[in-house]
Formats: structure tokens, C-alpha cells, sequence
């Protein structure tokens, strides 16, 4: 019912491409692969101490949660943090894809910039956990932590154990209150390596009249081949869109 924990820093690094699934249908044409935005958790400390606020917290819930027989479940190595923006996506040629992850880590390079000790991530917005329960709306805040079944269903919200500093709170409303301007007008470049695992160099476009029906085999993680009408192909899991652009 409840945890305690300091309200967490998020820093972004770089919008990725790659992952991808074994469906079948990556025989060659048009590769499928996910579109991730890694980021990082940047450590704090209070009072201080020897131990990084968020190292804690993790501990403690990993303690909590073998206590009662479900440390099997609980990913603690493997996965980094980053938001899934979506699976299984196929652009329509290498020259798109190119344009796409160069113009969303654009974005992220003015974040780099807004944001150079990271910023706690929230909302000034009421919302309902589970989302469209008939419950009273509650207001979301800043740095909370969210427990969900699947992608696309909250269904707790927890709340960090105190309030944002004034420090705090103005970086996480710097973008909300509209004084991002100048960011955007001085970074015109890009600073970091966002290569990912399909970034080999090589050419390729979409071609409609290869298609077939055996290509449309599903698999939530490899993108279908779609028929001649579409334009871009892949399936989306519920995401979290690049600032303005997406």
C-alpha cells in the first residue's frame, strides 16, 4: 500500500533504434525494431549519506518483495531504465529511419541541455488510477513512482515521501511554463552517439510489390509487412511522445 522513496531524477541520453522479434518476416526486406529512449537515474543523497537515495530505495524493494516469495519476478539487472515508445516498428526506408532518430534526438539534445542534473518528471494534471475508473480524479504531482500489469494500465500511483525544493520544482515546470525557448534556438546540434543495434550502414526501401499475405505474420515485437497503401508499418504500444514532436 505504500513505499517511501526521494523524488527521482531523470536524465535523458538518446533515442535508439534495434530489439526487434523473430516473427519471420525479417527475411531480408524492410527490418522491423523497437524505438527506445534510454535514460538514466541520477543518484541523490540526503543528509548525506554514504548510500545514493535511489540505490536505497531499490534495495529496500527488492528486500520487500523476496520476503514474500516474489524475487522472481522482480528484474533487477538486466534492464535499464528507458520508456518503450514502440515495438515492432518498420520505416519506410533507411533514409527515413535515418531522418526520424536524428530529429527525436535533437530534441533530446536540447532536454541534455534544459536539464543537465536531470529533472523529476510530473504532471500539474488530475488523473484517475486505473485509468477510466470512476474513482475521484487525483492530482498527479512530480517524481512519482507507478505500478502497472501491461503498458497500457496504471493502477497505483505512489508519491515520493516529500515535496519538490523551489530548485526543484522550477526545472520541472521549465517546459510547462513556456521558457524553453531559448534552448531549442541555441542547440543546433547534436553532441552524443545515438547509434543503435541496426545502425550498420546499409541502404534499403520499402517495396509494395514484393508484398504478400505470408508477410503479415504477427508478432507484437516485428513489425508486419503491410500492404502497398501504407506508408510506414509497425505496431505501437502506448508511448510517451518526444516533447512536440513524436
Amino acid at each position: 500500500e505504500s513505499v517511501y522513496f526521494s523524488p527521482i531524477y531523470i536524465f535523458p541520453e538518446k533515442v535508439k533504434g534495434g530489439g526487434g522479434g523473430g516473427s519471420g518476416d525479417n527475411d531480408g526486406g524492410t527490418p522491423s525494431g523497437d524505438v527506445t529512449l534510454g535514460v538514466s537515474v541520477v543518484e541523490t543523497y540526503t543528509d548525506g549519506g554514504n548510500y545514493g537515495d535511489y540505490e536505497t530505495f531499490l534495495e529496500n524493494l527488492f528486500n520487500a518483495m523476496s520476503s514474500v516469495s516474489a524475487g522472481s519476478c522482480m528484474d533487477d539487472k538486466d534492464t535499464d531504465p528507458h520508456v518503450s515508445m514502440s515495438r515492432g516498428v518498420k520505416f519506410k526506408s533507411s533514409e527515413h529511419q535515418d531522418g526520424y532518430f536524428y530529429a527525436a534526438n535533437l530534441e533530446v539534445a536540447v532536454w541534455q541541455h534544459m536539464y543537465p542534473n536531470g529533472v523529476i518528471i510530473g504532471s500539474s494534471g488530475y488523473a484517475s488510477f486505473p485509468a477510466g475508473s470512476r474513482g475521484n480524479k487525483q492530482y498527479v504531482g512530480y517524481g512519482n513512482l507507478y505500478f502497472f500489469f501491461d503498458r497500457a494500465n496504471i493502477t497505483k500511483a505512489f508519491r515520493p515521501g516529500r515535496d519538490l525544493s523551489d530548485e526543484e520544482a522550477t526545472y520541472s515546470t521549465l517546459y510547462s511554463k513556456g521558457y524553453s525557448g531559448d534552448y531549442y534556438e541555441s542547440v543546433t546540434e547534436i553532441d552524443f552517439d545515438y547509434s543503435g543495434s541496426h545502425d550498420n550502414g546499409e541502404e534499403w526501401e520499402h517495396n509494395p510489390y514484393a508484398w504478400n499475405a505470408k508477410m503479415a505474420m504477427h508478432d507484437m515485437t516485428d513489425g508486419w509487412d503491410l500492404p502497398p497503401n501504407c506508408g510506414q508499418e509497425g505496431e505501437t504500444f502506448l508511448g510517451i511522445p518526444l516533447s512536440r514532436k513524436s
